[in-house]
């Protein structure tokens, strides 16, 4: 009975206390950042990584910008191409994902993926690109706790200046610069919804720039974008 127990222990209870363990340091993590801004992402980390392999000086671009230094019409844009219902769900728009699933199945194939920002800041910050079921129901987790921390407006700012717009471009400010030599108070409506369709995948039309989908997308945003409710 004795080795029944010791095998029940460390099968079962210590891989729960480090799961546990894990949450409350997600958990500890996200309340630091409520008043301290994030140096980095768990995907900058991966990705700087696979860059230093092809070159080892290789570096990222990003500057942090307050929330009020970011132009509001990229705040807007980005609403209404990534998350129309953000400053009203609770961190997961179920109607969303509802409908990127319909979508996907009368597809054959993944083409909507119905996250929300909460949900992309989630996976940036602590999470890898992988795709599973336990991945997603990790991010969900963290989703949470982010909403439970932080404001809608401290939620987008981070989002704002870590998520990714190129290979190494990171954040609205390095974005700005990179693409159009501004910063990212002076972006004007045009620029702002070029970078907000850019975001689903970004190193490809950092190539791809005169791609007639980023143009007709482009279009479609701008139309978009007076509805957009800010947080």
């Amino acid at each position: 009975m004795k080795t029944l127990r010791r095998l029940l222990f460390w099968l079962i209870l210590v891989p729960v206390a480090l799961v546990l363990l894990m949450q409350l340091y997600f958990f500890l993590q996200i309340g630091w950042w409520v008043k301290n801004d994030p140096e980095s992402t768990s995907f900058m980390r991966h990705q700087l990584s696979i860059m230093q392999e092809k070159n080892p000086d290789a570096r990222l671009k990003q500057k942090w910008v307050p929330y009020n230094r970011i132009s509001k019409n990229l705040k807007r844009a980005i609403i209404a191409s990534e998350d129309a219902n953000f400053s009203g769900h609770e961190g997961i728009d179920w109607n969303a994902l509802e409908k990127a699933y319909e979508k996907n199945l009368k597809k054959g194939k993944v083409v909507a993926g119905g996250s929300t920002i909460t949900q992309q800041l989630a996976k940036n910050l602590f999470l890898s690109g992988d795709r599973s079921y336990l991945r997603k129901g990790q991010e969900v987790i963290i989703t949470y706790m982010l909403e439970f921390w932080m404001d809608k407006e401290r939620i987008f700012e981070i989002y704002l200046n870590v998520v990714e717009w190129g290979v190494g471009i990171y954040g609205a400010e390095a974005a700005a610069q990179h693409y159009y030599g501004v910063s990212a108070a002076q972006l004007d409506a045009v620029q702002a919804a070029r970078l907000a369709v850019m975001l689903p995948n970004p190193r490809f039309y950092d190539v791809h720039r005169g791609s007639n989908y980023l143009a007709r997308r482009t279009d479609l945003i701008l139309r978009r974008m007076s509805s957009a409710a800010l947080p």
